[in-house]
């Protein structure tokens, strides 16, 4: 808003130089992409990832199962905290377990996943398997998608927001830079005439 109003104050002015008009035009325009331009590209990037996700989440939905699988061998593991003070009573053990499962086509498969919840061997639970058989994770969520898209466009709009500011930023500085020097070169020029008008002797 005090750019526009420089702006409009400067259009007449004789004293106002073109630099300054410049630098004016250049926040101005900094601005209305600030204000315009961020959130578009933060709407336009959490659309693209949102239908990428949403496209992922069904592949893996389609693609994944949850299948039946014993426990062969079981190994209790203390969790991951060990101080006493923070682990004791409120973090679960972890359970190492070799299990045995059958594939989409029958095959045997077997591997080893880390459990929070206890189970014994020859215990049965379930677990994530991919189109051959492999153990895999959850498969994403159309919600899980969502929350992805959103903090891609949060990210777009805020490193486009940074690029901004940088590029307004260099060019103000830039701009700086060929105000010092053509002051220099002026003063260079009647410096040495500097007080001499007027002078008798």
């Amino acid at each position: 808003m005090l750019t526009i109003i420089g702006l409009w104050r400067w259009r007449g002015n004789a004293l106002a130089r073109r630099s300054d008009r410049r630098e004016a035009w250049l926040s101005l325009w900094a601005a209305v992409l600030m204000v315009v331009g961020v959130p578009l590209v933060g709407w336009a990037a959490q659309e693209a990832a949102h239908d990428a996700m949403l496209r992922t989440a069904h592949e893996q939905q389609r693609d994944r199962q949850r299948t039946w699988a014993t426990a062969q061998h079981v190994v209790v593991r203390p969790p991951l905290d060990s101080e006493t003070e923070t682990a004791a009573g409120q973090q679960p053990n972890r359970n190492q377990v070799t299990a045995r499962w059958a594939g989409p086509d029958g095959s045997s498969h077997t591997g080893t996943l880390v459990l929070r919840s206890p189970v014994r061997p020859g215990g049965r639970f379930l677990v994530w398997t991919d189109r051959h058989g492999r153990l895999t994770s959850r498969p994403m969520s159309p919600r899980g998608a969502a929350s992805h898209a959103l903090l891609a466009g949060l990210g777009a709009a805020a490193l486009t927001a940074a690029v901004l500011e940088v590029g307004r930023r260099a060019a103000i500085r830039l701009a700086l830079r060929r105000r010092y020097a053509r002051w220099d070169e002026e003063w260079g020029r009647i410096g040495p005439d500097w007080g001499r008008t007027g002078n008798s002797s």
